[in-house]
């Protein structure tokens, strides 16, 4: 031991009271290294008692073929024709209802419930959405309540019948903010959006450029069609292809991502000679093309 010490205090240079410490910092780490190994073999050597383990594995067993032999007598679900409104339990369970669910239809039928459509089967406690769609073709009812049409009102020959004063209809085109909020569900900031988008498209040539405006929804829409006209006579504001500048032009909705286009072709190649000549410049189908007409024109600065 005292050969160790001097060869470990020549080899390393320590002074004699680091030497003991080296030592027994030494001897930690070789019982550290060795521990886990010699753990591992030990706990391998032992003879492990799987007795409990097996009475486990063999009730699980029993319970698995108590299982398919109860399953083996299981009620086959079938697939037919049904009203929820009429069937009976045992022609539910046959289905692949459950007996729960089967008894809460019967139960829920007896306290006055009604199914009308295919989905208030969906109302029943327990009945999942994979379920329901795999018998939702064989349920005898429609797929929704049918509306049924409104009796007209019948009066007697002294009944005065008072029908409410329409009124007139305006010019969806000179109409102003303040005509356009009496419409219900406009009100400032929309009334502002409609003639604002008016004046930079123009003038509206169609009813269906209503739906441009952003905000306007199709009910708004439907009574704005039916409280506006738009004069047979009017002809909207229209940009010259060959003196609209490009500012000019990008400001138009329909026109703006071909401004640039357009005046560097006019640049290239002279002044359009008709409004079909804009197809030279922009790949457009028909309907596009009918879209932005209304709103240009070829003239000379001396027209």
């Amino acid at each position: 031991m005292l050969r160790i010490r001097y060869w470990i205090k020549d080899f390393f240079g320590f002074p004699r009271s680091q030497v003991n410490g080296f030592l027994v910092l030494f001897t930690l780490l070789i019982l550290l290294l060795f521990s886990e190994p010699v753990w591992h073999w030990w706990i391998s050597a032992r003879q492990r008692d799987i007795g409990a383990d097996k009475a486990t594995l063999d009730s699980l067993i029993a319970l698995w073929d108590q299982k398919d032999t109860t399953s083996a007598v299981a009620v086959i679900p079938k697939a037919f024709n049904f009203d929820p409104n009429r069937s009976t339990e045992q022609e539910f369970v046959e289905l692949g209802f459950s007996a729960a669910q089967a008894s809460r239809i019967i139960r829920y039928r007896e306290k006055g419930g009604k199914f009308r459509t295919k989905s208030d089967v969906l109302k029943i406690y327990g009945v999942d959405t994979a379920f329901y769609k795999s018998i939702y073709s064989f349920i005898a009812l429609p797929e929704s309540t049918p509306v049924k049409p409104r009796k007209a009102k019948t009066f007697s020959v002294v009944e005065t019948v008072k029908q409410p004063a329409k009124r007139p209809l305006f010019d969806l085109n000179k109409a102003d903010t303040s005509a356009l909020k009496a419409i219900k569900g406009i009100g400032d900031k929309l009334s502002m959006r409609i003639v604002k988008y008016r004046d930079i498209l123009g003038g509206f040539v169609s009813m269906e450029q209503l739906k441009d405006v952003y905000g306007l929804d199709s009910l708004v829409i439907r009574q704005l069609v039916e409280a506006t006209f738009i004069a047979g006579d009017f002809v909207p504001a229209k940009l010259n292809l060959n003196l609209a500048t490009e500012k000019e032009l990008s400001t138009h909705p329909y026109i703006s991502k071909m401004a640039k286009v357009i005046v560097s072709y006019r640049f290239q190649h002279g002044a359009f000679e008709t409004v079909e000549d804009i197809r030279k410049v922009v790949k457009m189908d028909e309907e596009k093309f009918q879209r932005i007409l209304p709103y240009i024109e070829v003239k000379a600065k001396h027209d």
